[in-house]
């Protein structure tokens, strides 16, 4: 008999030799019914693979991350099973699960696959999703797996990198590829498949080796489910930052200027003002001072705080001056000089917390291939904070800067976010500087603060920075996918290596301890990720134009500029149409730019000294006084900044 163990705790006894499935139908034929994977102590397994020792149990559904990895992987099989089907000559290399479907590499030879051919490998693989196929996971040698794959370079070369005695295989039907893992069942789990498109890759990432074919596809248990997701990505495009940014006139990209380096139109910069202003005034609040350092670096710095020997490679090159031997760089990070100002005075215990914040912008070399709109840029603007305390004062100041990035996700409308507590690799301890006690030491403090903070974490190993673990805000938009915003992190190693010190009350120097905050993360992702999130349809008060006055011909302008002085004395932003246009015209176009409120200006208004005034996506609101105007439009933006 074996014990098996269930997260909960609870026990139960089974044969040896029993399956995981098995387990699953003793407990309820519902669960059978929707579990898609599991582990056995850790350990991924095969649903239908006997359990011979004492171990704990997970099942996953496809409500788990577990349960769609599983799905998705197991569907990449049969993808390039369909693939051998049509082109038994093309060389298939890898094909993992992603955030949303899976794909495959493959090398087709001389044969070319495009969009036309889509449809006949979607209809191939669910005729062989319907004959239910067992995922079957066999054990190899590793002379076995290489005589298997003799006539393929990729396998080859990957098996070559295997330890005899870890190498195994998958099959189903006629179907067999090189796996680690991780299945479903059987392919009748698989009742939807889209391909959706088709890319350049080059094998192992590296441009020096042959280029590939990428094919993209995503998989569902139900048509409908199929059917939702590809509405989503309609409405997706409709909402991406890049053709609505264009839209509404806020940001461009200048190949004269170069390649990732985003210019801010007036409406842009207006909004990035806002936004800028509304965190001022909250670190104003929490205790920060306002710093400012330069952009450029002198390479020294960098090598002191050992970026320079992690990412140098990947940055913009040095720049040599005309002194001999003198090297600068274009700012990175910011942390480095937020150091060299706290070491500008000597510190005592008395005067720490020192809080230094700054809207530093920073320069990484992005290979152009990454380059995505606003999203992943080669210059971009941090709202960066440091924080230098005792180690008495972590906790609390990090549960303060806790408290100001919920404050800026309520304010925003971000609601549905994880917490991801993102630690050390255990099996890379070379990625990583600093001693294991100090680590030990710093990811305790964000594990306990987070906790008492009460929110919904995930531990996530690996994913930690290379001088100290951190809290990354993982959040979700109104299409439902998950964006990284904000980030909190601790660090010994940084006033280690800039010797930062501080006198206690015991009269000796102590180490501070260093917390790198962004609630933002970055301006320019930050913009695009709420652009998309909101659909251009920006909060009241943050919105670059709130008011925009429609005279219903041009006698009527004078007064419509009246009306704006009077709003704008208010604080309220308005814009007067004055082109010669019909008021239909004037309407639909300032709907287009999501203009939150219109005025309707003439004759009527004119007589009664009242506003005809229409809402973005509303309609006609009726007639008020300018003055009833002004108080609507303060009560409906105290309430979205409380």
């Amino acid at each position: 008999m074996i014990t098996v163990t269930f997260p909960d705790g609870n026990q139960r006894t089974y044969d040896k030799g029993t399956t995981a499935m098995d387990v699953a139908m003793s407990i309820s034929h519902g669960l059978a019914r929707n579990i898609l994977s599991g582990t056995y102590d850790g350990q991924t397994i095969e649903l239908n693979d006997p359990l011979t020792t004492d171990g704990t149990l997970q099942f996953f559904t496809w409500n788990e991350d577990g349960g769609k990895k599983a799905f998705w992987h197991s569907s990449a099989h049969v993808l390039a099973q369909a693939i051998l089907h049509f082109y038994p000559e093309a060389k298939l290399t890898i094909g993992p699960a992603i955030e949303k479907g899976f794909y495959y590499d493959v090398d087709f030879g001389d044969e070319m696959i495009s969009e036309k051919d889509f449809e006949k490998i979607e209809k191939q693989m669910l005729e062989f999703a319907r004959q239910k196929f067992e995922f079957k996971l066999r054990a190899v040698t590793k002379a076995e797996a290489l005589e298997a794959y003799k006539d393929n370079p990729y396998k080859t070369e990957l098996i070559e990198n295997l330890e005899d005695g870890t190498i195994t295989f998958c099959d189903h039907a006629d179907f067999t590829d090189l796996c680690r893992g991780g299945h479903i069942p059987h392919t009748g789990y698989i009742k939807a498949v889209k391909i959706m498109n088709v890319a350049g890759a080059y094998w192992r990432g590296d441009e020096n080796n042959p280029q590939l074919t990428r094919v993209y596809g995503v998989s569902f248990m139900k048509a409908g489910e199929l059917k939702e997701y590809l509405e989503l990505l309609e409405e997706a495009k409709k909402r991406d930052h890049r053709k609505l940014g264009k839209e509404l006139e806020l940001f461009t990209f200048s190949q004269r200027v170069g390649q990732g380096l985003p210019l801010w139109l007036p409406k842009g910069a207006m909004l990035r003002e806002r936004l800028e202003n509304f965190l001022k005034r909250a670190q104003k609040k929490a205790g920060y001072s306002p710093v400012i350092t330069p952009h450029i670096g002198n390479k020294e710095l960098y090598v002191c705080s050992g970026h320079y020997a992690k990412y140098g490679k990947d940055s913009f090159q040095p720049i040599h001056t005309p002194e001999e031997g003198e090297e600068y760089l274009l700012k990175p990070m910011n942390c480095p000089h937020h150091c060299e100002l706290y070491k500008a005075t000597p510190k005592s215990y008395k005067d720490l917390p020192v809080r230094f914040a700054e809207f530093g912008t920073v320069y990484r070399y992005e290979q152009s291939g990454e380059l995505h709109g606003l999203t992943r840029v080669r210059g971009f603007t941090q709202d960066d904070a440091h924080i230098f305390c005792t180690p008495d004062q972590l906790k609390d100041e990090f549960k303060s800067v806790i408290d100001l990035v919920l404050y800026i996700f309520k304010t925003l409308d971000f609601k549905d976010y994880t917490a991801q507590v993102s630690l050390r690799d255990p099996e890379k301890p070379e990625k990583y500087i600093g001693s294991d006690e100090n680590w030990v030491k710093a990811e305790s403090a964000i594990i306990e603060a987070a906790d008492e903070k009460g929110l919904n974490t995930v531990v996530e190993y690996g994913e930690a920075a290379f001088y100290g673990p951190k809290l990354d805000f993982m959040v979700k938009d109104a299409l439902g996918r998950s964006w990284q915003l904000g980030t909190i992190q601790v660090d010994y190693n940084l006033p280690e290596r800039f010797e930062l010190e501080y006198k206690g009350s015991d009269n000796q120097e102590h180490r501070p301890v260093m917390i790198h905050r962004a609630p933002f993360g970055s301006m320019e992702r930050f913009v695009a990720v709420l652009l998309e999130h909101c659909g251009g349809n920006f909060p009241l008060w943050l919105t670059p134009e709130q008011v925009k006055i429609l005279p219903v011909s041009d006698k009527y302008n004078e007064y419509a500029k009246e009306v704006a002085q009077f709003l704008e004395i208010s604080d309220i932003r308005a814009l007067v149409d004055e082109r010669n246009e019909k008021i239909g015209r004037k309407i639909r176009d300032a709907e287009v730019s999501k203009t939150p409120f219109m005025l309707i200006v003439g004759e009527k208004e004119i007589e009664s000294g009242q506003l005809s005034v229409r809402r973005h996506g509303q309609g006609d609101q009726g007639a008020m006084s300018k003055e009833e105007f002004v108080t609507l439009i303060a009560n409906e933006i105290s309430q979205l900044i409380d």
